[in-house]
């Protein structure tokens, strides 16, 4: 059985609230009645309560000061104040005072009973709530996977992405575990259907905006509507990150998001410089093979050229700009103060596209580093961390400047990140792509339940040197490893965040239009 509720009430017409008090203890709160402020003070000092009701006009010490004398003593003791001021003053006051709640006279027991359930059973209450709401999604979500087309799938996994949030909220829901399964069922749902209709969508059958539209979609309509554009890459970045990012962003931009489905492989080499050419990757090597270097395994140079390819795309799409756009890569701070110092400058270009690095050095940086991984050991950790990180960054400093000019940012991603949880076995020569979501080479062999394998890279827009040359993509959350030491780097990659492959965090990506509000 519950303990009983204590409660505090100061009112120096105490006498007059006998009915009230009744009305409470019969519904399990033990009540307890001062007549002055110095009462109530003294009292929360040598006793223990559950709450305070507090008048606003004593003599004596009044409601505001005694408030402040609770508070002091102990700040997280929940105060409801009644009072027949409606004046505003008062009431902002009172919230600058740490105020839980108040009620305006005449009050009747309901009312009081109303505000204490408020207060000391609000979390009991929205956990309850929470739950419910869960369950529906979760049936709802489920009923949905079999027939879901493609704007089906951006809808279940923006809800998951948004109950990651919630749970974080709500630790102590015990709904976790089944939270992890549906998110491993429909992760495993959406690989067959990415897979099965991939193809299409890069011959052009109808489908979500992928990697090449982006500019097409979102950048070129702006600039030729006359708006200065800033568009923004933010590598790495998966869908429930942006969620943790977007409410700080509120305050100053109007926000209108969309979204976009990033292609295959499931890496900045393919999927960012597919963005800024407006191009496939088997596009890209053919027209511009001076720029592509898919056997370069750094995957920095990888990225060399992402501002000539943008400014090839500008050029064959005929957008025309007063001045020149400008490209720059973030890798750290001093690059991104430089930029920040820089924003006002910016103006009078039409179009300036940055690309800030941290998740990605982040997420490769947790795999090798255990300091990283104790900060981050989990997918909740790594939304703090990168909340935390926005919140103290350049961009956000960039933003919040650009939030007082008149011009319009475009913020996206490249691909997400998996975390990966179970290895499966991979066997081909040694001149094989080193990626642990993807692999390209020759004679490429693995268990096809766990993968996607691509006979003809032609079929997926990728470059295709060779006749015998084959891609394959882990689906799920599956990590590749050579059966040559197997379990040691079973157990090395086992829980790393990776990227390259078939799921849904890597896949559907946010694409957001912010619009300044001053």
């Amino acid at each position: 059985m519950d303990r009983r509720k204590r409660i505090l009430w100061a009112d120096d017409e105490v006498r007059l609230l006998k009915p009230h008090v009744m009305f409470l203890e019969e519904r399990g709160y033990d009540v307890v009645t001062v007549t002055s402020g110095d009462e109530a003070v003294r009292l929360v000092g040598e006793e223990s309560f559950d709450a305070v009701l507090l008048d606003e006009m004593m003599p004596g010490r009044d409601g505001l000061s005694t408030l402040e004398g609770i508070k002091e003593l102990d700040g997280n003791m929940p105060v409801i104040m009644i009072t027949k001021s409606e004046e505003e003053d008062l009431v902002d006051t009172a919230i600058r005072k740490r105020i839980n709640d108040y009620l305006l006279k005449p009050v009747n027991p309901v009312q009081i009973l109303s505000a204490l359930r408020r207060v000391l059973e609000k979390d009991r209450i929205e956990q309850n709530q929470v739950t419910q709401d869960y369950l529906a999604d979760y049936n709802r979500i489920r009923a949905t996977a079999p027939t879901a087309d493609w704007n089906d799938w951006t809808g279940i996994f923006k809800s998951l992405c948004k109950w990651d949030l919630e749970l974080d909220r709500f630790r102590d829901l015990g709904l976790k575990q089944t939270h992890e399964d549906i998110r491993r069922e429909m992760n495993a749902e959406f690989g067959r259907y990415y897979s099965k209709n991939y193809q299409d969508w890069v011959h052009g059958s109808p489908g979500p905006l992928l990697s090449p539209g982006i500019f097409k979609e979102r950048v070129f309509p702006a600039i030729e509507n006359g708006e200065k554009v800033y568009f923004i890459v933010i590598d790495c970045m998966r869908l429930d990150h942006w969620f943790a990012l977007e409410t700080l962003l509120e305050p100053y931009f109007q926000m209108k998001t969309d979204f976009h489905y990033s292609i295959l492989p499931t890496a900045t080499p393919y999927s960012r410089n597919a963005i800024f050419a407006g191009l496939y990757p088997d596009e890209i090597a053919g027209r511009y093979s001076e720029w592509w270097s898919e056997l370069d395994n750094d995957e920095r140079s990888k990225n060399r050229f992402e501002r000539q390819l943008m400014e090839e795309q500008i050029r064959r799409s005929k957008v025309h700009l007063a001045h020149p756009p400008k490209y720059r890569k973030i890798f750290n701070i001093e690059e991104g103060d430089q930029i920040k110092r820089q924003v006002s400058s910016l103006y009078s270009i039409p179009l300036v596209a940055l690309v800030f690095n941290f998740v990605d050095i982040f997420a490769h940086g947790r795999s090798e580093s255990e300091i990283l991984l104790e900060l981050a050991p989990d997918e909740s950790a790594f939304r703090s961390v990168m909340e935390s990180w926005f919140k103290h960054s350049a961009l956000f400093e960039i933003l919040r400047a650009i939030s007082t000019q008149k011009a319009k940012v475009v913020i996206t991603t490249d691909h997400g990140s998996v975390l990966c949880k179970k290895a499966t076995t991979v066997y081909g020569n040694r001149e094989a792509s080193t990626n642990l979501r993807y692999k390209f080479g020759s004679n490429l062999n693995c268990d096809e339940k766990q993968v996607v394998k691509v006979k003809d890279p032609k079929d997926y827009r990728l470059p295709s040197e060779s006749l015998n040359k084959n891609y394959i993509f882990a689906r799920e959350n599956y990590y590749f490893v050579y059966p040559t030491k197997f379990h040691e780097y079973e157990r090395q990659y086992r829980n790393t965040f990776q990227h390259g492959g078939i799921s849904m965090d890597e896949v559907i990506l946010p694409l957001v239009t912010l619009t300044p509000k001053r």
